[in-house]
């Protein structure tokens, strides 16, 4: 009988347990969750603060806690008392220098709400890093300290954040301690942060004085504050009003992220809902081509949805069968976004090589990937006085407005209206590396009002009186391998084939159309997109065109192979080692160059990069001029 009386009691207490695990589940399934970032100058205490939140929120493990105190008398800031920067501070080289460097994401719960912080770097050279972080943060804890008041790098973060669209921002005037809670000082700093937030557009942000190390105002009211009377930094985490809800009351936007085939007898289209609600037989329009059909159904993992709202992963099917794929957008039928592809951009740049003036880049918008140029900036800002400044280009961390061009329309709605179709990156096509995140403000008004005219005679027509196949035969190599050499013998050989030709020569353009353009990087990729709109156009009339151009780099290169149609851009690399040419140097400028009389000069003082896949290849050493002409008739006959 004991034994019967044990094994129920076990089975109740399991059964306890399960119960209260199921009811802790649920009361935690439906906890609201708040992203927030901490920010400011270098060392203002963003990492202790993080740390000491997860200590005070009781989310470090004994053992946690164990190692912490050790790491703390070890390479600890604090002497022989914890050091909670520790918590987040995760790499070697940030725990030797006691900075941040990367953003470090740390998740902690309370009984009102969940929370995912992101530690931001303060340096101003990982300000890339501080928007990283910001961009999916609904509140900055901007971090001040006491003792140095408003820094240059104070402004910066706040101006991003500000620019990102942060709305909830929270004024922490940290180490409070070190001053001795001195109520003027707060007042000061307040006062003079206030002014600035002002000027950049700033309206409301919650100002309190802590102490991250001693625990001031961060999760109970400081004894040594008695003139605030304001909530704690947690009470306010706790409390401020997270905008979900407003998504859901705005049309609907749904970017697809995967064409969902798993049969014959199913096509859906996978994302998450940006804003907005849906429901089956909604009528909605899939852009940029601007199909419509309806909503047949709402599809999850589970089961399918009556309706789904913003915030949710969900897939989407239509009644009809209309053309719709990876970086279109569902929108409500009546209410579409816009679509352009020439804007107004604030851009902040990240990247240690500078913005290069008409260079493509790829632009990321949502699930949306293109080709973009960026123009000269309108003007630099400075993020101390909120000046416009004149510029040419932007340096790191520099922020400018600019106007943009993408080489195809794309799905947009101001950023101020829709973060997700509004904000984007720049991406560079060598390095792959993330140079810019800009937010776009409006579509130019020529992008609205230039449409293209149709015309009744093709571009195959043209081609076809002349009994060939345009082509355009792109010579490129440094100055002096001989380019304009080779050009001219296969253009001699193609007219006595009865070929129709142009020769575009990099000196002869420039007599003209480029005479405008010197050589610096920004002029000379302009001077290959003029070359390369030329050449496109003449291939459109029929014709074969041979450019015999320097254009040193892949990027301008690749920009103009994506303006024709495959297999009609022909890269013929003239391969000429440096020394060679120079020893040519029949226009005496390496000579020039050397001297330093010549700046910018191809191989000298500015880099060539030769292609990596050409589709003809020849060698100047080793052909003649001729040779080679009758090489590359080889390759590209016959021309049809």
């Amino acid at each position: 009988m004991s034994t019967l009386n044990t094994k129920d009691s076990v089975y109740q207490t399991e059964a306890l347990i399960a119960e209260d695990i199921d009811a802790y589940l649920a009361a935690h399934q439906h906890k609201t969750m708040l992203r927030f970032i901490t920010c400011g100058s270098v060392d203002d205490g963003k990492s202790t603060l993080i740390g000491r939140l997860l200590y005070d929120s009781k989310m470090i493990f004994e053992d946690q806690l164990a190692a912490l105190e050790a790491d703390s008398k070890r390479v600890g800031t604090q002497g022989q008392e914890i050091d909670f920067a520790l918590l987040v501070d995760g790499l070697a080289a940030e725990r030797e220098q006691g900075i941040t460097i990367d953003v470090a994401y740390r998740f902690f719960g309370t009984e009102k709400r969940k929370f995912i912080v992101a530690d931001t770097p303060g340096h101003e050279q990982y300000t890339r890093n501080m928007v990283t972080g910001a961009s999916t943060a609904d509140l900055a804890v901007i971090l001040i300290d006491a003792r140095k008041g408003v820094l240059t790098q104070t402004r910066r973060h706040s101006y991003l954040a500000h620019l990102i669209g942060i709305k909830n921002l929270v004024l922490a005037v940290n180490k409070m301690d070190l001053v001795g809670y001195d109520q003027a000082k707060y007042d000061a700093i307040v006062a003079d942060y206030t002014a600035f937030a002002k000027s950049i557009g700033i309206t409301a942000f919650t100002p309190m004085p802590i102490s991250g190390f001693k625990g001031d105002n961060i999760t109970d009211p400081s004894e040594n504050t008695p003139w605030y009377s304001g909530p704690t930094l947690m009470q306010h985490l706790e409390t401020v009003e997270v905008g979900i809800a407003t998504d859901q009351t705005k049309p609907l936007r749904m970017a697809v992220q995967w064409v969902n085939r798993p049969n014959l007898d199913f096509r859906g289209f996978s994302g998450q809902i940006n804003s907005g609600t849906v429901k089956p037989g909604d009528a909605i329009r899939v852009l940029p081509g601007g199909k419509t059909s309806t909503i047949s159904r709402i599809t999850t993992l589970g089961a399918d949805l009556d309706e789904a709202v913003a915030g949710q992963s969900v897939t989407l099917s239509f009644n009809d069968e209309i053309d719709c794929s990876r970086g279109s957008v569902i929108a409500a039928a009546d209410a579409p976004p816009e679509v352009s592809d020439q804007f107004e951009t604030t851009l902040v740049w990240m990247d240690d090589e500078p913005l290069i003036v008409g260079r493509a880049y790829w632009l990321k918008l949502g699930t949306q990937l293109v080709s973009a140029t960026v123009q000269q900036p309108k003007y630099q800002v400075n993020v101390n006085t909120m000046e416009h400044l004149a510029a040419k280009t932007l340096e790191l961390n520099a922020i400018g407005v600019a106007e943009l061009t993408t080489d195809r329309p794309i799905v947009f709605e101001p950023y101020a209206e829709n973060h997700t179709l509004g904000g984007f990156i720049l991406i560079d096509k060598i390095t792959n590396a993330t140079v810019a995140a800009g937010t776009l403000h409006f579509s130019l008004r020529r992008a609205q009002n230039v449409h293209w005219q149709a015309t009744d005679i093709s571009r195959e027509a043209h081609a076809s009186l002349k009994n060939q196949k345009a082509k355009v035969l792109w010579f490129t190599g440094l100055s002096g391998s001989g380019k304009s050499t080779i050009a001219n013998e296969v253009e001699k050989s193609l007219a006595l084939m009865n070929r129709h030709t142009f020769l575009l020569d990099g000196d002869n353009v420039r007599h003209g159309i480029n005479k405008d353009l010197g050589f610096t990087e920004a002029d000379r990729i302009e001077n290959i997109r003029r070359v390369g709109e030329i050449a496109k156009l003449m291939a459109d009339a029929g014709l074969i065109v041979l450019t015999a151009f320097i254009s040193p780099f892949r990027a301008e290169r690749d920009m103009v192979r994506a303006m024709l149609p495959e297999g009609e851009f022909v890269e013929i690399f003239v391969d000429t080692p440096l020394e060679v040419a120079e020893a040519r140097d029949a226009k005496g400028l390496y000579k020039k160059a050397r001297a330093g009389d010549l700046k910018n000069f191809t191989g000298i003082d500015s880099p060539y990069e030769p292609p990596l896949q050409p589709q003809i290849r020849v060698n100047t050493v080793e052909m003649t001029p001729a040779e080679a002409a009758e090489f590359i008739i080889r390759q590209i006959m016959p021309l049809k």
